[in-house]
């Protein structure tokens, strides 16, 4: 009768550290899944604010151009450098660059 009781003990113990062995490969399973998913994000957000930087001195930059763009000499000058425009009786000698 001993004999019986020590193997259900010993049965009931194997299956409860299985059971426990099993919850704890799960927990840490997922605590694991959730710390690389805040990891990514943190990476993410990273980028984001570096895309989200250079964006803001884009529009900076954009800004500053339709400020100069609504002064009429500065389009006029523009137009003239960028475009070859000249006036009457005007000539114009373009200079090479070290772009070119």
């Amino acid at each position: 009768m001993k004999k019986k009781v020590k193997n259900k003990t010993r049965f009931r113990l194997k299956l409860l550290s299985f059971i426990i062995i099993l919850l704890v490969g799960t927990i840490i399973t997922s605590v694991y899944k959730d710390l690389m998913q805040v990891l990514n994000n943190k990476n993410e957000i990273a980028l984001l604010n570096n895309k989200y930087n250079s964006l803001l001195h884009e529009e900076e930059s954009l800004q500053s151009e339709i400020t100069k763009l609504q002064d009429n000499d500065y389009v006029a000058r523009y137009a003239r450098e960028k475009y070859l425009y000249t006036l009457p009786n005007e000539i114009i000698i373009k200079l090479p660059t070290n772009e070119e």
